[in-house]
């Protein structure tokens, strides 16, 4: 048990681990509520905006695994680790990988995107803080125009839709990519994010 605990080592800040359990249960509230909560998905999508502009400034200056110097690498490294994931030991990282490095970046530019594509829908009601900057954009006579609203609405409607589900989909790789990177580094990376120590590889 001792020496269990000496090999655990603290990787993740408290504000990275908050910040990773709410984003999924925020995103959760969203994606399930879409239809038929419109009050409870829009005030999810705006803690999902938040969220992400906190990740972008924790990005820059929290703390050294938090930072996206720690986990943004070029592509070649990229490679290179992937390929060293069919070997059996693979190049062991203490903060994110590479892969899961690129995984968190694409995430974050999606869910974005996503926020707002939502913005720009709820925009195209007439609510929204995007509203009255639309409204100034078009002249009055397409502003109040239902058939103008009308296509807007239909159009960044689809695009939400489809980041919703691309964002999924990524969420989805995502699990997957953390199972496997446990299994072949033999570490709890779940626990992990929750604990906010690793556990150091053997020697």
């Amino acid at each position: 048990m001792n020496q269990q605990l000496k090999n655990e080592i603290p990787v993740w800040d408290i504000a990275i681990r908050v910040f990773h359990w709410v984003l999924v249960a925020a995103f959760a509230i969203a994606y399930l509520t879409e239809d038929d909560f419109e009050t409870l998905h829009v005030y999810a999508g705006y803690i999902l905006l938040g969220l992400i502009s906190f990740r972008v400034v924790w990005g820059v200056i929290g703390t050294k695994h938090a930072r996206f110097t720690d986990f943004i690498c070029r592509i070649s490294t990229i490679k290179h680790y992937l390929k060293s994931m069919l070997t059996s030991k693979p190049k062991h990282y203490i903060g994110h990988n590479p892969a899961g490095g690129l995984m968190i970046t694409v995430m974050l530019f999606s869910l974005f995107a996503l926020s707002y594509s939502g913005l720009k829908t709820y925009a195209a009601e007439g609510k929204g803080p995007l509203a009255n900057i639309e409204v100034s954009i078009v002249s009055s006579a397409y502003a109040d125009d239902h058939h103008y609203r009308s296509g807007k609405n239909d159009f960044w409607e689809e695009v939400h839709e489809f980041l919703a589900n691309f964002t999924l989909l990524l969420i989805f790789i995502h699990v997957a990519g953390v199972a496997i990177s446990s299994l072949l580094h033999q570490e709890n990376l779940v626990r992990a994010m929750i604990t906010g120590k690793k556990e150091l590889p053997p020697k």
